[in-house]
Order: C-alpha cells, then sequence, then structure tokens
C-alpha cells in the first residue's frame, strides 16, 4: 500500500479508501443493495489486512446501520489511532423540521449520533454531504470550528458543489480564522469529467485534497456496459448520473485492459490514480477481487498512449452528482 500526505494536512492517508456506503442494513435507507453485518466484516477486515487505512462512511448511510458496522470492525480488527476515519453529514436522517441540513443545530446533533453509532469519541475526517442552500455558510462553518475545537473532528471536509461556492467556503473559514476545509470528495471518472474544469484545478492550487466518489462510475467502467448488477439495478441516484453515450468511454477501458492482460477495474482505477492532484480514490467493494483490484492498480503504470485512448471518446456532461 503507499500513502501520501492529505493534501497540505501533515495527515497521511493510504493511497485507496475504503467506501463503506456498500455495508448496511438493507431495511433501513434507501440502499437496499448493501451488505449486511456477517458479509460486510470480512471485506472490511481484507481492506484493513491490506493495507487500506482510510475509511468513509456516512450517517444517512442505510440510516446510521453502516457506522455501526464499520464501528464494530474497526474495534475488533485495528488499532483506532491508526486508522482515518471519515464520515459526513447534511442528508435527512429523519423526517420533520432539523431532521437534515447543515445549520448548528443539526451539526451537533449528528456528530454526536455518529460518534456513539462508530464507537468513538472523534472522527478524522468530518465532512458536509452535500451543500445546503438553507443556511448561512457562516453558521455552517462556526459550527464545524467549535466542533473541532472541543476535540470531535480533526479535520473538516466537503463534497460535490459549484466550484465557487467551495471557494467562497474556505474563504470565509480563513477570514474569521476558522478550521478550513481541508478535502473535497468529489464526483470524478473516465465517464464523467467536469471537476477537472475548475473545483481540481483550485484544490491543486491551494493544496486541497482530493478524494474522488464513484471512480468507476458505479462499476459502469468495469464490465461490459449492457451487463447489469443487483445494485445498478435499483440504484436510482446512480441512473441519473451517465447516458448511452458514455459507452464508447467503456469500451476504450475494455481495449486497454484486455491489451494489459488486467481486469477493466484496475486500469479505469489507474487512470484515476494518475491524475495530478488525486490523493486517494474511494473505492466500493462487495468482493474480495474489488479490493484485490484496487490495490493492484496502484502498481499500473498507464502509457501517455494509453491515457490517449482512454479520454479520446470523452463528451462534455451537464452537472451530475449535485444540484
Amino acid at each position: 500500500m503507499n500513502y501520501e500526505k492529505f493534501g497540505r494536512t501533515g495527515l497521511d492517508v493510504s493511497k485507496i479508501c475504503l467506501g463503506c456506503m456498500t455495508y448496511g442494513d438493507a431495511g433501513r435507507g434507501a440502499h437496499p443493495w448493501t451488505l449486511d453485518e456477517e458479509t460486510s466484516r470480512p471485506l472490511i477486515r481484507q481492506a484493513l489486512e491490506a493495507g487500506i487505512t482510510f475509511l468513509d462512511t456516512a450517517n444517512v448511510y442505510s440510516l446510521g446501520s453502516s457506522e455501526e458496522i464499520v464501528g464494530r470492525a474497526i474495534r475488533d480488527f485495528a488499532k483506532r489511532d491508526e486508522i482515518v476515519l471519515a464520515t459526513k453529514v447534511c442528508q435527512r436522517m429523519r423526517p420533520g423540521p432539523n431532521g437534515a441540513g447543515l445549520s448548528r443545530k443539526a451539526i451537533l446533533s449528528e456528530l454526536d449520533a455518529s460518534l456513539k453509532r462508530l464507537g468513538t469519541d472523534y472522527v478524522d475526517l468530518y465532512q458536509i454531504h452535500r451543500f445546503d442552500y438553507g443556511t448561512p455558510i457562516e453558521e455552517t462553518l462556526e459550527a464545524l470550528n467549535d466542533c473541532v475545537r472541543a476535540g470531535k473532528i480533526r479535520y473538516i471536509g466537503a463534497s460535490s458543489m459549484s466550484a465557487w461556492r467551495f471557494v467562497n467556503a474556505v474563504h470565509v473559514s480563513r477570514s474569521h480564522g476558522w478550521a478550513e476545509f481541508v478535502s473535497m470528495q468529489n464526483h470524478l471518472n473516465l465517464i464523467y469529467r467536469e471537476e477537472e474544469r475548475e473545483m481540481i484545478p483550485f484544490c491543486r492550487e491551494e493544496g486541497i485534497a482530493v478524494i474522488p466518489w464513484s471512480p468507476l462510475a458505479r462499476g459502469r467502467l468495469t464490465r461490459d456496459w449492457d451487463e447489469g448488477s443487483a445494485r445498478a439495478d435499483t440504484d436510482e441516484f446512480g441512473k441519473t448520473l451517465y447516458v448511452p453515450s458514455d459507452r464508447e468511454v467503456a469500451e476504450a477501458v475494455g481495449r486497454v485492459a484486455a491489451a494489459r492482460g488486467v481486469s477493466r477495474a484496475q486500469v479505469a482505477l489507474a487512470w484515476v490514480i494518475q491524475k495530478p492532484g488525486i490523493t486517494a480514490p474511494i473505492i466500493g467493494a462487495s468482493r474480495p477481487g474489488h479490493i484485490e483490484d484496487a490495490v493492484a492498480a496502484l502498481s499500473l503504470k498507464l502509457t501517455e498512449d494509453e491515457i490517449a485512448t482512454l479520454e479520446a471518446p470523452y463528451q462534455p456532461h451537464a452537472v451530475a452528482g449535485y444540484a
């Protein structure tokens, strides 16, 4: 496993981040394709044994069940101080007023609930799970700063939003002397590259870590375009992200993979890893081979010609992944 600094911080993270949305009670929340705890634990353990020390979850994943499973696995399989544990806040956790968002009330209550489910007294990275248009950014950032000062959070991060909003958030924190966002979790893969226009250049300029979600395009880049999966068939959000013309990109991945004699997942993930400014892509793993492919991708160095082949079919996309 390779490790590197998390943006301009002194924090070391594994070059692969294990995304834990896959693990959770399928009867809770909006993800009927998730794996139960008995099935999840061996995969989390495999990732830890492979040197993946960076784990990402969220309060909304299976309505807290993911955090519970991840927290118990860390206690059983690892030393807490050796793990970089990330979770998120913003999405709706319950009906009615204040059941979602980034108000001071929501952040303080949801952080405490996440800590309880995770079985820890701090998280290493607490991220806003999209932008809350109904709360002043100053209120959100001051609340996050207070949680950092209280020792409940080590670092704060953000996720997919307009680049100008992210720039403004960094400016607001800096002008008040508050804790600043040190990372951006955004949507990036061979099919969706719109983040290369503004967000990633800004993050590189500021030394902000970039940890892309869906680096394999919800599995679209790992198999034939018409081949389905249990997740693909029930992932309503995923169905909004990609279009039929993206097939050409997936086919290019298949050609490069066949020529190299490696899996398509390794090729698609290697492309993300080699992009300038990328810290650690977030991979989901529902089978042991997914983790094996992710680790192998770290050693796969694509040539300039291969990269050109992979990038040639790309077509600009409308913004996807956030409102």
